[in-house]
C-alpha cells in the first residue's frame, strides 16, 4: 500500500512538474523586471511623443513580464538616425523597439544618402495609425486655397530631406506646378509648429491631422490653420472642400507615382523591433500591440488626448513595402524625382 501511494506522490508530481514546464513562459521570464527603450525618430512635444507616451503605459501591461517602457527621442535627418540606430547599434534581444518616421523604411528605395538598412529585414510590430496627408497654412498668412499655392509662394518647414515635410512640397511642386518653398532644418514637426506661430513660416505639409488635433487642439476648431489640399486619393470628410491631389492627375503614371508617395501615410505610426529580434519576442510583441489597440482604456486615453487611432498589423506593413520594393523602376524613378530625392544628401541636425 505504501508503495503504491508512493507511486502515485512521484506520478503526480512528475505531471506537475510536467505542466509548470508547459506554462512557462520565456518571453515573460525575459522581460520580467527589465526595461524597453522605445527610440523616437522625432523630437519631443511633437505627435510622436504624444502617440508614445499615451500607448507605452497601456503597451507594458500586455507584454508579457510587464517590462518597464522609457521613450526616448531621436532626432535627425528625417528620422534616418533614428533607423541607422536600430539597425546597427540597438541591442536585438526585445530590449529596444522603434516608433519611426513613416516615410523612412522607403527611403533606401529612393537611394537616399545615409539609408543604410532593409526594411523588409526588420520585425514589424504594427502602426497605431493610418494617415491622410495635408498641407496647412497659418491662415493669417492669407495662403488657404489651392489656386494660393499658385499664385504666391507658400513656405513650410521641414527637418530635413527624406522627411514628408519636404517631399510632398517637392511632389506638389514638380506634377503640379505650385510655388513651395521649403526651409529645412527644423529639429522636429513641434518646432515647425511653433515657427507658424512666430510667422517664420506659413505652413507644413505631411500626415498632421492626428498631430495638429494632440498637440494643438484648438488649430482647427478656431480656423487658426487652413487645410489648401489634401495629399491623398480620396478627400477627407472632415475637409469636404479642400480638394485630394489624385484629382489633378491627368494620367495613369502620375496616378501610380501618387500611390507610391503616399504609400507612407497606410502605416503613419509604425512601430518594430531591430533585425535580428527572435521570432518569440516579435509574436509576443505584435499579440500585445493588438491587444493594446483594442484595449478599452487605451482607446478611452486616445480619445482624451485627441490622437486618431487605426489599427495597421505588422504582416499589412511588411506587405507594403515589399510590393513598393517590387514596382516597376520607372514608378520608382518617376516617385524619385517628383519628391526631390534624386541625389540628394539627409540635412543634418
Amino acid at each position: 500500500m505504501a508503495r503504491s501511494t508512493w507511486t502515485l506522490s512521484a506520478a503526480a508530481l512528475g505531471f506537475a512538474l510536467d505542466t509548470s514546464l508547459a506554462l512557462a513562459d520565456p518571453v515573460a521570464d525575459f522581460y520580467k523586471g527589465k526595461q524597453i527603450n522605445w527610440i523616437l525618430s522625432a523630437g519631443a512635444g511633437g505627435g510622436y511623443s504624444a502617440y508614445a507616451l499615451a500607448f507605452a503605459p497601456y503597451f507594458t501591461q500586455h507584454i508579457p513580464g510587464k517590462p518597464h517602457i522609457v521613450v526616448q527621442n531621436m532626432p535627425g535627418a528625417g528620422g534616418i538616425r533614428a533607423m541607422m540606430f536600430l539597425e546597427n547599434v540597438a541591442p536585438k534581444d526585445g530590449t529596444t523597439i522603434g516608433l519611426v518616421h513613416s516615410s523612412v523604411p522607403f527611403a533606401p528605395l529612393y537611394g537616399i544618402m545615409g539609408a543604410n538598412f532593409d526594411p523588409r529585414q526588420v520585425s514589424w510590430i504594427g502602426s497605431i495609425n493610418a494617415a491622410t496627408g495635408i498641407c496647412v497654412s497659418w491662415t493669417a498668412s492669407g495662403i488657404t486655397k489651392w489656386q494660393d499655392l499658385f499664385d504666391k509662394e507658400f513656405i513650410v518647414g521641414g527637418t530635413g530631406a527624406g522627411s514628408q515635410m519636404e517631399t510632398m512640397p517637392a511632389m506638389l511642386n514638380k506634377l503640379f506646378g505650385t510655388h513651395i518653398k521649403v526651409i529645412s532644418g527644423y529639429k522636429g514637426g513641434n518646432d515647425v509648429y511653433l515657427a507658424m506661430e512666430r510667422g517664420e513660416v506659413n505652413g507644413r505639409c505631411g500626415g498632421l491631422i492626428s498631430s495638429i488635433k494632440s498637440t494643438r487642439p484648438d488649430w482647427f476648431p478656431q480656423k487658426k490653420v487652413s487645410v489648401p489640399v489634401q495629399i491623398a486619393l480620396k478627400r477627407d470628410p472632415e475637409f469636404p472642400d479642400s480638394p485630394a491631389i489624385v484629382e489633378f492627375a491627368m494620367d495613369d503614371k502620375t496616378k501610380a507615382v501618387i500611390q507610391l508617395v503616399l504609400a507612407p501615410m497606410e502605416m503613419d505610426r509604425p512601430i518594430l523591433a531591430p533585425p535580428g529580434t527572435p521570432k518569440e519576442t516579435v509574436a509576443a510583441l505584435r499579440k500585445a500591440f493588438h491587444e493594446t489597440m483594442v484595449d478599452p482604456a487605451f482607446i478611452a486615453e486616445a480619445e482624451r488626448e485627441h490622437l486618431e487611432i487605426k489599427e495597421v498589423d505588422g504582416d499589412r506593413i511588411a506587405a507594403l513595402l515589399q510590393s513598393a520594393f517590387m514596382l516597376p523602376p520607372d514608378v520608382v524613378k518617376a516617385a524619385n524625382e517628383a519628391m526631390a530625392l534624386t541625389g540628394a544628401a539627409n540635412e543634418r541636425e
